[in-house]
């Protein structure tokens, strides 16, 4: 969980801040708001007070009767100085949306409000979200005082092309989807809790094509009914985020997943284990990375009914089950040099490690990824998660942590072992010209 400080200056788009806060809290995240006293003629600071569980604060002489603590924080026994206390807490400031004023107050140094002093005062990273009228955007005093931030090592979270606020205009300046907004912030903490001297491993998959299964498949029955499982997709949708960010091209087979979707990432839609098992086959030759974290079922009915079983008729006596294709399987053994296969294995209680080692002999994987979702708070639709990656030299366990640093450190398996593979001279990554044979 991470302490984020939202920034909330004057603008239409003030509202999806509002968005931001709710995913932001919903992964495990804490908030704090800080507002311009203009940003409230847009949204007031009741409505961002309701959601976050924390005062909102527009001024440095406003006391904060949480005393710079975020939620879920005590609170210190003095009263510190607001935007200090608030900033030196957090670790990142997020301004979002922030003006064409307020952009130009933070590439100058000014401080005449609580947010541009938070902002002169951070030692965390600092990352603006512009959001204003396209003429407004693409002005060169804006762009000036753009370029001046990025220089100073602020990020900057460019806005969208799309419909602005004023009737029928039309163009660059949309204040990026919360979705981007929360995942900037998280690539800003993960990049901060790496250790020093690596900046570059987070461009270590460019130039890697790289597939991910992601949610649960469903298995009809009838019309209407299907057998399925508690698969959200969070887990695959999180390691997609993460390659995408370290440079690689990414897929996403999504099974049934009803989350936000990742600009730069491409998605396709699959239902059943059969659909997955088409769409893995038509993908895989062109992969050199497969993360298989679907969910997929093991048993489907055999004879599913093209109609809705009425209740009337009476229950069935049995509904008769078929296995389905085992998809990473084929797929492991199909494999060229040079394709990495990851397997995901969700199991509950006792003997997990001992089941995941099986499988990855079995099915001949580089590496297999095992929870025990019978543990509160982790696994199926939780933010968080708490793994161990076994792989043929040995195993790794990772602490319970957000879903997004799991999927951090699996993919720091996955270079291990593409170097391992490639330091014992294994051919390089498939291609168009040396496909996988499926």
């Amino acid at each position: 969980m991470a302490r984020i400080l939202l920034g909330v200056s004057g603008g239409i788009a003030a509202w999806k801040a509002l968005d931001t806060i709710r995913l932001a809290t919903k992964a495990g995240h804490s908030v704090r708001v800080v507002q311009t006293p203009t940003s409230e003629r847009f949204v007031g600071a009741a409505s961002f007070a309701a959601i976050t569980g924390a005062p909102v604060l527009s001024s440095e002489f406003e006391p904060d009767p949480a005393r710079g603590a975020f939620p879920g924080d005590p609170a210190p026994e003095h009263e510190p100085i607001s935007h200090l206390a608030l900033v030196a807490n957090a670790d990142v400031y997020l301004i979002a949306p922030a003006s064409a004023n307020t952009l130009a107050k933070l590439a100058h140094g000014f401080a005449d409000n609580l947010l541009t002093s938070a902002a002169l005062a951070a030692r965390c990273p600092v990352l603006v979200a512009p959001a204003m009228n396209d003429a407004m955007w693409e002005h060169a005093a804006t762009q000036a005082n753009v370029a001046t931030l990025r220089e100073r090592g602020v990020r900057v979270i460019d806005p969208g092309v799309g419909p602005l606020a004023s009737k029928g205009e039309h163009g660059a300046g949309r204040l990026a989807e919360p979705a981007e907004l929360l995942a900037a912030c998280e690539e800003a903490l993960a990049a901060r809790r790496r250790p020093s001297g690596t900046e570059e491993a987070q461009r270590d998959l460019v130039g890697l094509r790289v597939l991910v299964t992601a949610g649960g498949t469903r298995e009809p029955i009838d019309s209407v009914r299907y057998v399925g499982n508690r698969s959200s997709g969070r887990m695959g949708f999180a390691l997609a985020e993460q390659a995408a960010r370290r440079g690689a091209e990414v897929t996403v087979l999504a099974a049934n997943v009803a989350l936000p979707r990742a600009p730069g990432i491409d998605y396709l839609d699959v239902e059943t284990a059969s659909q997955l098992a088409d769409a893995c086959r038509e993908q895989f030759p062109r992969c050199d990375v497969l993360l298989m974290a679907a969910a997929v079922a093991d048993f489907r009915p055999a004879d599913p009914v093209d109609a809705k079983i009425k209740k009337d008729a009476g229950a069935p006596d049995a509904i008769a089950l078929e296995r389905t294709p085992d998809i990473l399987a084929g797929l492991a053994a199909a494999r060229v040099p040079g394709q990495t296969v990851v397997g995901f294995a969700a199991e509950h209680g006792e003997g997990a490690l001992d089941y995941a080692r099986g499988k990855l002999a079995r099915k001949g994987l580089d590496a297999i990824v095992v929870n025990d979702v019978s543990r509160p708070g982790i696994g199926f639709d939780t933010p968080d998660n708490e793994v161990t990656i076994v792989a043929p030299d040995g195993e790794r366990p990772l602490a319970r942590a957000p879903k997004g640093e799991i999927a951090a450190a699996i993919l720091d398996e996955v270079v291990r072992l593409r170097a391992a593979a490639s330091a014992d001279g294994a051919p390089g990554p498939a291609s168009p010209d040396r496909p996988a044979r499926v």
